[in-house]
C-alpha cells in the first residue's frame, strides 16, 4: 500500500489566512449588511500599470501569431527578462551576475517553498520569530521541524525579533546550517542596516551557513542605510541565495512573477565533503519539477524595467506607503504602539493591554468590522502583535482607520 508522507499530518489543518477566511466568513453571515474591510491579507488593490498591460497585449497578440507564437519557455527564464533584472536591480547598486544566476519563476512563495528541496533533510534551520509561514511550513513538510510543542517546532531553532531587542535577531552562538532571513520583514516591516547584515553574512561565511534571503519588499525601502539585496555586503555571494517577486513591486499577485538569485559562488557539502554548486542542483531541479513561468508574464515583468514602467510602479508604490503614513499616524493617535510602514508596507502594532492576537482579530472584526493578521500566527513571538498591511484602496484605509478610533472611543 502507498504510505502517506506523515510530515504533512504535523500541520495545523489550515493555513494561517484560510483560517482568517473562516472566521470572516462567518461574520458575514451572522452580519450580513455590514461591510467589512480587510487589512489582512497581502493582496494588492491598484490595477497594473499601463505599461505592463500593454506589454502583455502585445504578448499576447505575439502568442496569435504563427510566425511570433512561442511554445515551452527556458525553466530559468527568457534571457530578455534576466538581463533587465540584472542591469536594473543589480547593476545600479555595484552587484554584478551572470544572467545564469537569475531564475524566474511564478513568485516568491513557490521558490521559499521549494528551496529546501537541494538541501539534506537533517540540516539544521534557523529561523527569525515572527516569520513568514511558508518558510516553516515547508521544512515540517520535509521533516526538518521536529514536533510541535507548546507553540514552537522541536527542530528549529527560533531567534526572536521582539519590541525587547528592536526587532533585530541575535546571531546564534552555535553553527546552524541554513538560516531563514526576510527584509524588509514581513510581518513586521522592519529592517536590517548594512552593519547589521555584514555580521550576518560574516557568521554564514565562518560557519559554513546558508543565508535565504527574502527580498521581496525591497522596492519600499526608504532609508539609505537599508540594503535593497544582501548582494550589497561583500563576501554574500558565497554563501546567500535571494528572492525577489513582482507581486507586491508590481501587482502581479494574479499574474505570477519573481526571480531568484542563486551566485556560482555557493555551494553546499556532500557527506565526503565534496562541494557542490546550488546553481546547478537547482538549475536541475527546476528542470524537472517546473515548466517555466509564462512568456506573458515575464513580458509583463519586462515593461516595469522601462522609464515608463519604473515611473508608473513607483506612484502605485508611493501610494500604498501613503497608506501606510494614514495607518500609522492614525493609530499612533489612538494610543498604539506601531512598528513598521516606513520601509514596508506592513505595520507591526502592539494589542493594547497585553490582549491575545486571536483574541484582539474577533474584537476589531466584531466590533469595527475590520480584519488584521494575528501576530502568533507568525510564530510565538508574534502573540500579543497584530499585522495590518497597506495594500488596501485609500478611502477604504481612511474609513478603516475611523472605524477602529469609534470603536476604541465606544469601550
Amino acid at each position: 500500500m502507498a504510505l502517506v508522507n506523515e510530515h504533512y499530518l504535523k500541520l495545523s489543518n489550515n493555513y494561517l489566512f484560510a483560517d482568517i477566511a473562516k472566521k470572516v466568513n462567518a461574520f458575514k453571515v451572522s452580519h450580513p449588511k455590514t461591510r467589512v474591510i480587510s487589512l489582512g491579507i497581502g493582496d494588492v488593490t491598484q490595477p497594473l500599470c499601463p505599461a505592463v498591460i500593454d506589454a502583455m497585449h502585445k504578448a499576447v497578440d505575439e502568442m496569435a501569431s504563427k510566425a511570433s507564437f512561442r511554445g515551452y519557455g527556458p525553466e530559468r527564464g527568457y534571457d530578455f527578462l534576466r538581463e533587465a533584472i540584472i542591469k536594473n536591480d543589480f547593476a545600479p547598486r555595484g552587484i554584478h551576475l551572470d544572467p545564469s544566476e537569475v531564475f524566474v519563476n511564478d513568485g516568491a512563495k513557490s521558490d521559499t517553498g521549494n528551496i529546501s528541496d537541494i538541501v539534506r533533510w537533517d540540516n539544521s534551520v534557523g529561523m527569525t520569530d515572527p516569520i513568514y509561514p511558508v518558510y516553516i511550513d515547508s521544512n515540517v513538510m520535509w521533516g526538518r521541524a521536529g514536533i510541535l510543542e507548546n507553540g514552537k517546532w522541536s527542530a528549529i531553532n527560533y531567534m526572536p525579533c521582539t519590541e525587547a531587542n528592536n526587532f533585530v535577531p541575535e546571531i546564534p552562538d552555535h553553527r546552524v546550517d541554513v538560516v531563514y532571513l526576510c527584509y524588509p520583514n514581513n510581518p513586521t516591516g522592519t529592517t536590517l542596516t548594512k552593519d547589521q547584515l555584514r555580521k550576518w553574512v560574516n557568521y554564514a561565511l565562518k560557519n559554513d551557513t546558508l543565508l535565504l534571503y527574502d527580498a521581496a519588499y525591497e522596492a519600499y525601502i526608504t532609508e539609505d542605510d537599508v540594503p535593497h539585496s544582501i548582494y550589497e555586503i561583500k563576501g554574500a555571494r558565497k554563501c546567500a541565495i535571494e528572492f525577489h517577486s513582482y507581486s507586491k513591486t508590481a501587482g502581479f499577485t494574479g499574474v505570477r512573477c519573481g526571480y531568484t538569485i542563486i551566485p556560482k559562488d555557493v555551494t553546499a557539502a556532500t557527506l565526503q565533503g565534496e562541494r557542490v554548486e546550488l546553481n546547478h542542483i537547482w538549475d536541475r531541479r527546476q528542470s524537472t519539477k517546473f515548466n517555466g513561468t509564462s512568456y506573458i508574464s515575464q513580458r509583463a515583468a519586462e515593461a516595469i524595467y522601462t522609464p515608463e514602467g519604473k515611473a508608473q510602479v513607483r506612484e502605485t508604490i508611493d501610494y500604498y506607503m501613503g497608506n501606510a503614513k494614514i495607518m500609522r499616524e492614525g493609530l499612533e493617535a489612538l494610543g498604539f504602539k506601531v512598528y513598521g510602514g516606513v520601509n514596508a508596507p506592513y505595520l507591526w502594532v502592539k494589542t493594547p493591554n497585553g490582549e491575545e492576537s486571536w483574541k484582539f482579530f474577533e474584537q476589531m472584526l466584531y466590533g469595527a468590522a475590520v480584519v488584521c493578521t494575528p501576530g502568533v500566527g507568525f510564530g510565538p513571538s508574534g502573540e500579543g502583535y497584530f499585522r495590518l498591511t497597506a495594500f488596501g484602496d485609500r478611502n477604504d484605509i481612511k474609513e478603516a482607520i475611523q472605524r477602529i478610533k469609534d470603536w476604541m472611543q465606544s469601550k
